[in-house]
Order: C-alpha cells, then sequence, then structure tokens
C-alpha cells in the first residue's frame, strides 16, 4: 500500500478531529500583547495557557533588553553549530550562571528542550543499559525512550512502589550486562501539576544503583526558595545527578540546558548529543536574552513571590467552589471533570464565547476517556481582576455541565 494512503486512513486520534477542531480546539491563534488577556478571534479574553510563570514574557525591562539584544547582533551570530564555528563567550558565561543557579559544577546550553532532553537519553546509554522512567513523562522523555537500543521499564504515575519494582527488573538486568540504570522523571509533570517524589527516589539509590536524570521544565525559576527548581524546594539537590529545564517557561525565552556535579559527563554530553552538536548555535539574541532573564529571576524576588501568591488564591478559590483539582502542589492547575466529547466543546465554547475566559482544553489520549482537564497556568501577571472572575465562571460551568446543559449539538468551533 502507498504511504501516504495508509497514513491517510488513520490519521491519528486526534488529527481525525481535525476538520471540526483547527482553529478553535486545536491550533488556536492567541493574539497581541503576551499577557494575562488576549485576544482569541478578535475578541480579548483572559488568558491561563501562557507558561510564562515569572511574567517576563512582556516585562519592560525584557522587552527593552530584547530589542537592544536584537539590533546588536541581529537573529544569525553566531553561525555555525558550536563545534565548528559559533561558539562564543557568552555562550560559557550563560553556562556557567545556569549551573550555579541549580546548585551544580557545570552545564551546557541547548537549543531547544524538546530535541535536547531526547539527545541526553539517546547519548547517555547502550544497549547494555536500562531506562527507567515515569509512564506519565513528557513526550520528549517518551519520544527519548524510543531511541534507546536496550531494555526500557515504564512505571506507574509518581507510584513509588511500582518505581522499586522496575528498578529490581533493571538491576537484575544491567547485573548480567554490566550496564547503568537511567532513571528520567519530571520535577513537575505539566498537566497534573503535581512534583515528582525526588526525595523518595533517590533514597532507593542506597538499594538500586541508578543515575537521575530529573526535566524540571516547569520548576526552574517557579520552585524553590530561589527558582533553583523542585529538588532545591525537596532539599535534594545533590541527589539529581543531571538536572534539566528549558527556559520556554519561566524564562518564557527559547532554548533549554543540561546541569551536573560531574564536569566531565556535562563534557560527554557536549561531545555526543548529536542534536546538539550537528545544530546551528543558540543565536546570540536569545543567548544574551535568557542571561536578562535569569538576572532578573535572581535579583527580583518578587515576581516569584507574587506568582505563588495568585497560585494560592486560584487553587484555594477553585476548591472553596466544590471543584476538583487533584493533589496538585506546583504552579500548574488542573481542574477534572468528567464529560463526554460534545460536552466538553460545549463547556470550553460556553468558557470562551460567554465568560471571555480561555484555558487550555486536555481530554483523551492524555487523559483517561470520558474526562475533561482544564489546565490553568497562573503567572506573576496576574491580577485579581482575572482571578476572581474565572473562578466564577469555572464555578458556572461546572455547575451546567453536572445539570446537563452542554449535552447538546456542538454551539462553538
Amino acid at each position: 500500500m502507498d504511504l501516504f494512503e495508509r497514513r491517510l486512513q488513520n490519521l491519528g486520534p486526534l488529527a481525525q478531529e481535525a476538520e471540526k477542531a483547527f482553529g478553535y480546539y486545536t491550533f488556536p491563534k492567541l493574539t497581541g500583547e503576551i499577557g494575562p488577556r488576549m485576544k482569541f478571534q478578535g475578541d480579548e479574553k483572559i488568558v491561563w495557557s501562557i507558561n510564562s510563570y515569572l511574567g517576563l514574557a512582556n516585562h519592560p525591562e525584557v522587552r527593552k533588553a530584547d530589542a537592544e539584544i536584537a539590533a546588536k547582533w541581529g537573529f544569525s551570530y553566531p553561525m555555525g553549530s558550536r563545534i565548528m564555528s559559533g561558539h562564543t563567550d557568552q555562550h560559557e558565561q550563560l553556562e556557567r550562571e545556569l549551573a550555579a543557579a541549580v546548585n551544580k559544577k557545570a552545564a551546557y546550553l541547548l537549543n531547544f528542550g524538546y530535541q535536547g532532553i531526547m539527545s541526553i537519553i539517546d547519548c547517555m546509554l547502550d544497549r547494555h543499559d536500562v531506562l527507567v522512567y515515569d509512564a506519565e513523562g513528557h513526550a520528549c522523555i517518551v519520544d527519548g525512550a524510543r531511541l534507546h537500543a536496550g531494555k526500557r521499564f515504564a512505571y506507574r504515575f509518581n507510584d513509588m512502589e511500582s518505581f522499586e519494582k522496575n528498578l529490581e527488573r533493571a538491576a537484575k538486568i544491567t547485573e548480567k550486562t554490566g550496564g547503568g540504570i537511567l532513571v528520567v522523571t519530571e520535577g513537575v509533570f505539566g498537566m497534573r501539576g503535581v512534583q515528582g517524589k525526588l526525595k523518595e527516589m533517590i533514597a532507593l539509590k542506597e538499594k538500586y544503583p541508578y543515575t537521575m536524570l530529573v526535566d524540571d521544565a516547569h520548576g526552574f525559576g517557579a520552585m524553590g526558595p530561589t527558582g533553583g527548581g523542585t529538588d532545591e524546594l525537596q532539599g535534594c539537590q545533590d541527589g539529581v545527578d543531571l538536572y534539566f529545564s528549558t527556559f520556554a517557561k519561566s524564562m518564557a525565552g527559547i532554548g533549554a540546558f543540561i546541569a551536573a556535579n560531574e564536569p566531565q559527563i556535562i563534557e560527554f554530553i557536549r561531545y555526543n548529543a548529536r542534536s546538539q552538536a550537528f545544530a546551528k548555535s543558540l543565536p546570540m539574541a536569545y543567548v544574551e536574552g535568557t542571561l536578562k532573564r535569569l538576572h532578573m529571576m535572581q535579583q527580583m524576588p518578587e515576581l516569584r513571590e507574587k506568582l505563588w501568591e495568585n497560585v494560592h488564591k486560584l487553587q484555594n478559590g477553585l476548591m472553596e467552589r466544590g471543584l476538583n483539582i487533584g493533589t496538585c502542589n506546583t504552579p500548574v492547575t488542573p481542574v477534572y471533570l468528567k464529560a463526554s466529547p460534545v460536552e466538553a466543546a460545549n463547556l470550553i465554547g460556553d468558557l470562551r464565547e460567554n465568560y471571555k475566559i480561555f484555558c487550555s482544553l486536555v481530554m483523551y489520549p492524555v487523559i483517561p476517556k470520558g474526562m475533561l482537564l482544564l489546565r490553568l497556568i497562573p503567572t506573576a501577571a496576574h491580577t485579581d481582576a482575572e482571578i476572581y472572575p474565572t473562578l466564577d465562571a469555572l464555578e458556572a460551568v461546572a455547575g451546567k455541565l453536572k445539570a446537563g446543559t452542554y449535552n447538546t449539538e456542538l454551539v462553538a468551533g
């Protein structure tokens, strides 16, 4: 059968709904200045879908610095991969400061988070090694696992009993192969808003020696006394062997980094992470822009304080209104509802068109069938003027859902 024909016969669970969903439920266009209020289809909405935890995406100091840096360097310099011709003093400076920010001795700058962590998993493992990872880890971790030629085991979400059982399985294999074990988890799980049980996992190193890689994309900048991450908050930074984060969340930028207390391991990754070694160097506009953001994160603790003030107002308000937010203990705020696809579509349409609230809609296959997850990302830029109308709106649509109001034909989109 022709390859195109095969693909068109099975579009996948999301693409098969593209004709009805595109532009409204999937690939929506938010326009205007990045912030708590933006326009969707020409109408202003209160927005809860921007991962700019510290409110840096449209901060005046960031906008000014970005403009000056872009004027100074443009977006091309340096040209070539870092290993060939794209290495600069500024790249090294950013790496040193990032390492210090997460209490590690060395760091390596990555062009992108998704490709970066896939490449790190790939270069750290060979067929003799075993990968153990959380079953609900981000897609980049799952895709990294797919690259691994050896054994890989997924344990139940944040389940320490399942984790230990899979560590035991891995240890039996590596005793025979002479390989090692790499454990990959998240500091903050980006859908459920739950912290990974890093401290409990690290305690098992005494019984099953392994190397831990933590993807803390949603933790860096937001979690911990200095924004050093989820492991800083949990007091277990020394037990994390490889710390990874992206700039796409708190830093409101592009790029990522990997850090470790073993400088030689960072050097190994520098030469063996294929998605970085064979890619153009991160442009100077992003490198110096990230330095500016990092300095603001460190020198303006009030941004993180405001973030958490808003997190508590939003999450406490949701619980007071009887809404289910699970066991989240991070800024990521899920609202769980039981809804059919038609009900979910109508609820989102009502929320956007009549209550002027824009938040992300998550359904199967990300979560079980019959469930709807509304994902809210509070930031330091939100105010009471956004928080309290949102609480009222979510209480109202949850009541309508329970009453069966949305069990009709689609009314929006």
